[in-house]
């Protein structure tokens, strides 16, 4: 039950929307820094009501607007403490909200919802094409048929995400992950009951 985040500050993930109207709110902020998902659901994104983190390659598809934010994506593998400088991938955009949360001062991040594993396999960063049903992702229609999408890199991930938690720890925060039943073994686990649920 994600309404217990409600009154909390928040940051929704690519295709989040379709989650919206069971969540029961919006997050505070919205990140999406692949550029074939932005591309494919750029319409949907400039629905979107709540300040919004974009890959500046893709600016071009949106109209000026106060509330898109461009980042400058950054291909040497490193966690940026100044977005201004831009930001690393680091092949999830989990990695990339972590960082827009470092930088906007949070002393704790809890991640919810990052499963860290994925039905289908194959070579790393392969563009695909979904062939139906998405298994991969919380709804169905994450990927649609016909949607072009690129695999999952986790190794790369995992690295990104060390490189997270050591940026936060040497500044005296924390990354927590409150994921019921995740892969993701990188962080301390806290229990999403007990956080939010009292």
């Amino acid at each position: 039950d994600l309404s217990v985040l409600r009154d909390e500050y928040s940051f929704g993930l690519n295709r989040i929307y379709l989650h919206f109207n069971r969540m029961g709110f919006e997050p505070t902020y919205f990140v999406c820094m692949n550029e074939l998902v932005i591309e494919q659901s750029s319409e949907a994104i400039k629905e979107l009501t709540v300040s919004r983190f974009i890959n500046w390659n893709r600016r071009k598809l949106f109209t000026p607007d106060k509330s898109i934010f461009y980042l400058l994506e950054s291909y040497r593998p490193h966690f940026s403490n100044d977005l201004l400088k831009g930001v690393w991938g680091g092949a999830t955009v989990t990695y990339v909200a972590l960082q827009i949360a470092y930088y906007m001062g949070f002393q704790q991040v809890v991640l919810i919802g990052v499963d860290h594993s994925f039905v289908v396999k194959g070579a790393p960063h392969k563009i695909v094409v979904s062939q139906g049903e998405d298994q991969n992702h919380f709804d169905k229609e994450y990927f649609p048929e016909g949607f072009r999408w690129q695999l999952p890199d986790l190794t790369t991930s995992e690295y990104a995400y060390r490189l997270a938690k050591e940026a936060f720890e040497a500044d005296g925060r924390e990354i927590l992950d409150a994921t019921v039943g995740g892969k993701l073994d990188v962080f301390p686990k806290a229990n999403f009951y007990d956080l939010f649920e009292s």
